[in-house]
């Protein structure tokens, strides 16, 4: 009796992570790539695939041979999207910033140890970087908005994840290098935004903003990408100034304040 919850703990589990990675991109994965991310066995994952598929919580699209998510998440979507009406909050700041610099914008959350991408806005400059898209996950820590929302979390939270950071990063640990992300850490709670110098892609820029929850939090980022040379040092100080004005102004509308990212400083 006392085995049954933690059996059907790591089920949920393995249903969430396979739900996760389906999520990651709107033309979903195919099984080898859910099998080789999971950890999980062939058997299991395609077993756990079909039990989804019954359920309208997954589709398997016979032209591709992808698995994408079923209509029962998009109706669990719209329900949800009530009790975070971030669309109508974050949206008028991804218009207003993609307009002001020509760049695509883009609004993550943080989700336990990771930053997920909600919202994004195109810019008008014709080169775009195309590294983050609605539904594409980093770890934190990595990229410009999960610098951006470490830098002003609390020391002990920040050392937790740097502990252990080769098994947190995972294959980004190799261009973010504990160094250099206390560095990057450290640069961002001065200059109140953070630079990401083409470390997940040669070539591929951004910068970040954190925006606070009630408690002072850092839960959210508005971030910008574009090429390098869109992002030389004579430009950023615009554009950093250009995504806290806005990331404040969300923070305002959500109630919250940054004086406890400012308390980690």
């Amino acid at each position: 009796m006392a085995s049954t919850p933690v059996q059907g703990a790591q089920v949920v589990a393995r249903i969430a992570g396979l739900l996760r990675l389906v999520g990651c991109s709107a033309e979903g994965m195919p099984l080898a790539v859910l099998v080789r991310e999971s950890g999980l066995t062939r058997p299991t994952v395609h077993r756990l695939l079909a039990s989804l598929a019954a359920e309208g919580l997954l589709d398997h699209d016979p032209v591709t041979g992808n698995w994408v998510l079923g209509p029962e998440i998009l109706l669990m979507g719209s329900v949800a999207s009530a009790r975070f009406p971030m669309e109508d909050i974050a949206r008028p700041s991804l218009r207003r910033l993609a307009q002001a610099t020509g760049e695509s914008a883009f609004f993550s959350i943080r989700r336990g140890n990771e930053t997920v991408c909600l919202l994004r806005e195109e810019g008008t400059f014709p080169v775009r970087s195309f590294v983050l898209h609605e539904g594409v996950r980093f770890p934190l820590g990595v990229a410009s908005a999960g610098t951006a929302i470490l830098s002003f979390l609390p020391t002990d939270e920040q050392e937790e994840l740097l502990g252990r950071w080769p098994e947190h990063a995972g294959a980004f640990a190799a261009n973010h290098t504990v160094d250099l992300v206390r560095k990057n850490l450290a640069r961002t709670r001065l200059a109140g935004y953070s630079v990401n110098p083409g470390l997940v892609l040669e070539g591929s820029w951004g910068m970040g903003a954190a925006v606070f929850d009630r408690s002072g939090r850092p839960a959210w980022a508005l971030s910008l990408t574009g090429i390098e040379p869109r992002f030389k040092p004579e430009r950023q100080e615009e554009l950093g100034g250009l995504l806290m004005a806005e990331a404040h102004r969300i923070t305002q509308q959500l109630g919250g304040s940054a004086d406890g990212g400012r308390r980690t400083r």
